[in-house]
């Protein structure tokens, strides 16, 4: 992942009912839900909860799959793992580490 994309995936993850989206599809785990269980625990309208998870479809984190007349909607946890390695890339890299009382690097 680089910049620019890390960026856009911050971006997207930015808005509360994204980032509620987000972090509900990462409780249903790899199944994802349909749209209208996410409209269900939400309680957003469809079309804003449409443009929500464009958003987050558009950015790589989430992806849709059709069953039958609706949307399976999951996280891209290849996506997620990259963002997750790009934002720690550098931890404790030429910083003085702090190290707790039990002796461990306070670090990733």
């Amino acid at each position: 992942m680089n910049t620019e994309e890390a960026v856009q995936c911050m971006t997207e993850l930015g808005s509360s009912s994204r980032l509620e989206t987000f972090r509900l599809l990462v409780r249903a785990g790899p199944g994802g839900l349909l749209v209208h269980e996410i409209q269900g625990h939400l309680e957003i309208p469809a079309s804003t909860l449409s443009h929500h998870l464009s958003r987050l479809v558009s950015c790589g984190l989430v992806t849709q799959d059709r069953e039958g007349r609706t949307l399976r909607c999951r996280i891209d946890y290849d996506r997620v793992n990259a963002l997750l390695r790009f934002l720690k890339e550098d931890c404790c890299a030429g910083l003085e580490m702090h190290v707790s009382a039990a002796g461990q690097a306070d670090c990733c």
